[in-house]
């Protein structure tokens, strides 16, 4: 059995196919763990989550900004952006199916009997892995709960942006969607920022990609995420893995296939 690891395919799906067929990957006996973001500013958004549904057990699914964002519409919490393609999946037959397997997908997942965790964002610095499953965990059984509509009505919005201001259960859920899922950069205490996008190099300088603040990557953690396509898989921390390389805006699908750390790449289709 092979373990791949892939980032924000966000709707990329004809691409996904062939990444996968080169890889020679075998629903049957691998496992293909996707950090996020699998809908959105593609235009095979219901392809891919169709796909991913079929695969049972053999996928494991953490959820993105995108992926929340499309249940907040769908809920009506929030309208469809212009630049997302999310129309064909809200008005398929299958659609309820679709939302309740998405609700019911976590935002860690750990691999098994390896201190190797996978998130859409990363891991924030003011957390520990143990705080951070546990939060997650935590988040994620209010999504999937008869209450979904109203904790996911309450994810939106920046603050608190620092862990130790977080007091109510609210502003812990809010936190840890956001760390988990919109993260990049974070001030010097660990804070979150929101604002910039860029290359660590091309960023202000009060502002540290979270992998370099993390102390907890410096005791034998690794972190897989995807969501900050202008890294295009270059991390300075060798314990972390930026496989979000912008097939959507041009780049390419990365796959990481974890035992021999082979990487697999499909370049964005004309």
């Amino acid at each position: 059995m092979a373990i791949y690891f892939i980032g924000d395919i966000q709707g990329c799906f004809t691409e996904l196919c062939l990444l996968l067929k080169q890889a020679k990957f075998n629903k049957k006996k691998d496992e293909l763990w996707v950090a996020g973001d699998m809908v959105a500013r593609g235009t095979q958004s219901l392809e891919t989550v169709r796909f991913l549904i079929s695969l049972g057990s053999s996928a494991k699914i953490v959820l993105g900004n995108h992926d929340l964002h499309l249940l907040a519409t769908f809920h009506k919490l929030k309208k469809v952006k212009e630049k997302d393609h999310l129309t064909d999946i809200l008005h398929a037959p299958d659609v309820e199916n679709i939302m309740d397997w998405l609700a019911n997908q976590p935002l860690i997942h750990k691999l098994p009997n390896e201190n190797v965790y996978m998130s859409h964002a990363g891991l924030s610095p003011q957390w520990s892995s143990e705080v951070a499953l546990k939060q997650a965990q935590k988040a994620h059984k209010l999504i999937k709960s008869k209450n979904r509509v109203e904790w996911l009505s309450k994810m939106y919005g920046e603050l608190p942006n620092n862990w130790e201001k977080a007091k109510t259960d609210v502003e812990k859920f809010r936190y840890t969607i956001n760390a988990l899922t919109r993260m990049r950069f974070c001030h010097e205490d660990g804070s979150l920022d929101f604002n910039c996008k860029n290359t660590p190099n091309s960023a202000p300088k009060h502002l540290k990609p979270w992998f370099t603040l993390s102390k907890e990557l410096n005791n034998d953690v690794q972190w897989i995420f995807g969501h900050w396509a202008a890294l295009m898989g270059q991390c300075s921390n060798s314990n972390a893995y930026a496989l979000d390389t912008g097939c959507v805006w041009g780049g390419h699908l990365t796959l990481l296939r974890w035992h021999d750390k082979k990487t697999f790449i499909q370049k964005k289709l004309p």
